[in-house]
């Protein structure tokens, strides 16, 4: 699937000033600085290009954000500037992060606006978007997510979104699962323009269940979640890591960053974003460093599924 294509930009930040390789942020009303948040190079996009996504034929930057682990509002407007354009406002809606899209409004046809709903009830779903849209101030949502079905939609749930596409609320229907084995039938069928899905080095199984079985023609968007495995490949232990058993990194293994994890993800084709869940500015930076490295090497993908087995037990 080619499509993805080069890209550049250059724009002024929002709410930031790059003085020499120093990035300050500051309080957009009234001037006030906030502080350093780090030094940054000349992040270029030449290494991992633009998407489409899929047959929605937006263009997207690889890597999206979310709001829901914390990231401040002007690291979401640093990341934009740098061509970070999938914005996924989901089930943790800081005030912070809310502000920021806000002050994104006048650039509006520049990003894509991703709002959840894990609602399972048909009656609830309008409510639950009209209220995002309400707080943030917007008319329409490009992509209405609905989170977490490990099971066919339900056809309730599915006539209650596409009214809200007739609404001209939502222009484009997504859905997430964990469960691989939904994803080919969703692909080829027409209820969905975008898939969002589990995919890393521990859970490696979209390369059997998922890639091989995308359609030629007319797929839908693929985007790629959990791609540090809530941690877990970083050498960190989690909440969840614990509760599916997953182990710690042996001493011996270099501990991968969060940058190789979004490089492992995005170096396949047929992902078109990698979901990032940035808990602050620090690792907003870190995660556009994966922008400018591009995708890795055979030997730094044969690292990554040692990684991968090590943490899950699954040592071959």
């Amino acid at each position: 699937m080619d499509n993805h294509r080069n890209f550049e930009r250059s724009q002024e930040q929002a709410g930031l000033w790059v003085i020499g390789s120093t990035l300050l942020y500051w309080r957009p009303f009234g001037g006030a600085l906030l502080g350093i948040m780090g030094t940054v190079g000349n992040i270029s996009h030449g290494s991992f290009n633009r998407a489409l996504l899929g047959r929605t034929g937006l263009e997207v930057g690889r890597l999206g954000v979310a709001a829901s682990y914390g990231v401040p509002g002007t690291a979401l407007e640093w990341a934009f500037e740098r061509g970070v354009n999938y914005i996924y406002w989901g089930s943790r809606r800081s005030d912070t992060f809310g502000a920021a899209l806000r002050r994104l409004r006048p650039q509006r046809e520049r990003f894509v606006l991703v709002i959840q709903s894990y609602t399972p009830v048909a009656s609830l779903l309008a409510w639950s978007l009209e209220r995002a849209l309400r707080t943030l101030g917007y008319d329409h949502t490009d992509v209405l997510l609905l989170g977490m079905w490990n099971r066919p939609v339900s056809p309730s749930i599915l006539d209650a979104a596409r009214r809200l596409k007739a609404r001209g609320l939502v222009r484009f229907l997504a859905v997430s699962t964990h469960k691989r084995t939904l994803v080919p039938s969703i692909a080829a069928g027409q209820d969905f323009d975008v898939v969002h899905f589990r995919y890393n080095a521990a859970h490696p199984g979209a390369e059997n269940d998922i890639f091989p079985h995308l359609p030629d023609s007319n797929p839908p968007g693929m985007v790629a979640f959990t791609a540090t495995s809530w941690g877990q490949l970083l050498g960190k232990s989690s909440v969840q890591g614990i509760l599916t058993g997953m182990r710690r990194l042996p001493k011996s293994e270099r501990a991968p960053t969060a940058a190789d994890c979004y490089r492992y993800v995005l170096t396949r084709p047929e992902v078109d974003v990698c979901m990032t869940g940035p808990a602050n500015a620090a690792q907003m930076q870190e995660a556009l460093e994966a922008l400018r490295l591009g995708p890795m090497s055979e030997d730094e993908l044969a690292w990554m599924g040692r990684v991968g087995r090590a943490v899950t037990g699954k040592q071959v």
